[in-house]
């Protein structure tokens, strides 16, 4: 049965309301796209959440952190403060596991997750993530933007892709690779100061949120077999990413299944 809150959304199955308010979702980054995904998970009903970010709210913020106010920069507001009044606003039991370390420091929680979505700026931490996600069986959601000076213009891009077992990985799909990661590792600490604006987190935000969707109800049947959608911030559009045309069926050679699984995991003596 759909409540009356959520019946203008009872297309995404009879019992989507059950299972959108029990899956458990993890969020690392809560900044300017993960501020955006945190909204939008209370919003289709969401409660259940698992949350990582170190920092507090700068005035730099103010541009694109969703729920932060001029008073959390003068009061350094920890941005794990500002996600968790978006989503009580939302749901007011809502169960909240929050963490204000760097989620590598403490990852017990997000084991326990259903869907992990990376918010981060860092690629060389989004390798991490999904490496993770893919040894626990965790569906991985990716979103990343960049703004590209072309001298005469300036371009804005940006994908979201979708990281399961079974299926190509981020380096399959080339969001990662060596030289992005070596380049990242010459100018360490420059990571955070990747330009961003509202609009265009939005639309990453609203895209990663879909695929979700698209995995926990049946709402159509045509699931993508390998998700990853490009954002061409300058044209407003998302299309599937050219890269699709040259992943290679079978096993992905970056994750093998052998690496998979909990190494502290003891069966109970009986």
């Amino acid at each position: 049965m759909t409540s009356k809150r959520y019946a203008r959304q009872s297309f995404l199955g009879p019992r989507s309301e059950d299972v959108l308010s029990r899956i458990r979702v993890g969020v690392i980054g809560l900044g300017g796209g993960g501020s955006h995904v945190v909204q939008q998970l209370a919003y289709v009903g969401i409660q259940h959440f698992i949350l990582y970010d170190p920092d507090v709210v700068e005035d730099t913020n103010l541009n694109r952190l969703i729920g932060a106010t001029t008073q959390d920069a003068l009061d350094a507001t920890p941005k794990l403060e500002v996600a968790e009044r978006l989503i009580r606003g939302l749901q007011q039991n809502a169960e909240c596991v929050s963490m204000m370390t760097k989620w590598q420091q403490n990852d017990h929680a997000l084991r326990m997750c259903d869907v992990i979505f990376g918010c981060v700026d860092s690629f060389a931490e989004r390798a991490d993530l999904e490496r993770f996600a893919r040894r626990f069986f965790i569906p991985y959601i990716d979103i990343g933007m960049e703004v590209h000076d072309d001298k005469t213009h300036f371009s804005i891009t940006g994908q979201v892709a979708r990281s399961m077992p079974g299926e190509p990985c981020l380096w399959c799909l080339h969001i990662l690779n060596k030289y992005t990661i070596a380049e990242e590792a010459k100018k360490y600490g420059a990571a955070g100061g990747r330009p961003q604006v509202v609009w265009a987190n939005g639309v990453l935000a609203s895209t990663a949120l879909g695929l979700m969707v698209e995995m926990v109800t049946p709402w159509h049947r045509n699931m993508r077999p390998v998700a990853c959608l490009e954002y061409d911030g300058n044209t407003q559009t998302v299309e599937p990413s050219n890269f699709l045309g040259h992943v290679v069926d079978g096993e992905c050679p970056h994750h093998s299944i052998e690496d998979a699984g909990d190494l502290f995991f003891k069966l109970p003596n009986v």
